[in-house]
């Protein structure tokens, strides 16, 4: 039986973690997509990275899916991608299914709030 400790234990095996200096290094280079997975009202409460996509967790796999018509077009399968959350396991979960999905370069910043004291780039 899976539970919720062995789908974050899977993700995060092929999931990378990425330290906040690189994530925030790719962030000033601008070449990497970074996506928020948190809900709106989450994001609203607190900002999120700057520029970055706002993509709610359970919406991805739409988004992710030139198929369908709500493809994100920022989104391809070749782009360096680094996902966020509110603590790094919906990111993980998240990367996870971009993965099973063809997606080849995502990596987990983990949490939003350690972006923010690290001095990551911010917005409202």
């Amino acid at each position: 039986m899976k539970t919720a400790k062995s789908f974050l234990e899977a993700a995060n095996a092929v999931v990378p973690k990425i330290s906040l200096n690189d994530a925030i290094q790719k962030h000033n280079d601008g070449k990497t997509i970074f996506i928020d997975v948190r809900d709106g009202v989450d994001i609203s409460k607190t900002g999120t990275i700057k520029d970055a996509l706002r993509i709610p967790r359970g919406f991805i796999e739409f988004a992710a899916d030139p198929d369908t018509p709500f493809h994100n077009k920022q989104l391809n399968k070749d782009a360096e991608i680094i996902l966020v959350c509110a603590a790094g396991g919906m990111a993980a979960l998240t990367g996870h299914t971009l993965k099973e999905m063809g997606y080849q370069n995502v990596s987990n910043v983990g949490g939003f709030s350690d972006w923010k004291e690290a001095d990551g780039p911010t917005e409202d």
